[in-house]
């Protein structure tokens, strides 16, 4: 066996979603600030939100191209803060974040047979990791509902180190935490930009799946790149589609 570590992206990999952040979620989110005494509209609220976390990002000396990622319940405990709410504002915007994801989501859903292939990784040997750009106080919850996260070795998320794919030190927390060797993992992710390019960078193998969820500017999959027809020196195989029946007998065919 080529591989020891497969390494996933999440959304748009294993997990389907729709979200919108519309302002009908922003009027509610601001209902539940009222109640507890932090009295926003919901265009203040976005408004306040947005400028957080563009002072958060500023203070840090990062840019968006340099992929910093500030972890959305903390902001949102600064927003209670400003209005005076001080008695357990960590807590608070723990549930105010939550309220929020809860709220935008229109569907979430894992793609076809994820846990029959993730289940039939791991019985075959293979250790199974989670890479996720994510924010950790929505991630966590999301895998435990769609029963994701004991199928898994280990979870890393963007919003827990502050930064995000595909910023080699997202790769390497991963790599020198659990001392896995670079030429023995395979990253599997939906995204040329941040799974694919990053893992390269790292010294990863890889597999682009082309999903839905794939940036619409992306090409779909290089058909001579498939599994099963690729030349035999690839590292970087690419597949159609989000259905995971398949894909189990084409990564241990690697």
């Amino acid at each position: 066996m080529r591989f020891t570590d497969l390494i996933f992206d999440l959304y748009g990999t294993l997990l389907d979603i729709h979200t919108e952040e519309d302002d009908a979620v922003w009027d509610k989110t601001a209902l539940y600030f009222g109640f507890y005494g932090a009295h926003y509209t919901g265009a203040g609220l976005k408004r306040a939100f947005q400028d957080a976390m563009r002072d958060r990002e500023a203070r840090a000396g990062q840019s968006y191209e340099c992929f910093p990622d500030i972890p959305f319940e903390q902001v949102m405990a600064q927003l209670f803060r400003q209005r005076g709410v001080t008695r357990d504002a960590d807590g608070l915007g723990v549930n105010a974040a939550q309220f929020f994801r809860i709220l935008s989501i229109e569907y979430i859903r894992l793609y076809p047979h994820v846990r029959e292939a993730l289940d039939a990784l791991r019985g075959s040997g293979f250790r199974l990791w989670l890479l996720s750009n994510a924010q950790h106080v929505f991630t966590e919850f999301e895998l435990r509902h769609l029963e994701l996260g004991e199928r898994l070795d280990g979870c890393f998320i963007s919003s827990d180190l502050g930064f995000r794919k595909p910023d080699q030190r997202f790769f390497r927390a991963l790599l020198d935490s659990r001392k896995l060797d670079p030429g023995k993992c395979l990253m599997i992710g939906n995204d040329r930009e941040t799974d694919i390019a990053g893992a390269r960078a790292a010294g990863l193998a890889t597999l682009y799946l082309h999903t839905n969820l794939t940036p619409p500017d992306q090409a779909p999959a290089d058909p001579a790149l498939l599994p099963d027809t690729a030349p035999a020196d690839c590292r970087g195989w690419e597949y159609e589609g989000s259905d995971w029946s398949a894909l189990p007998g084409l990564i241990r065919s690697l």
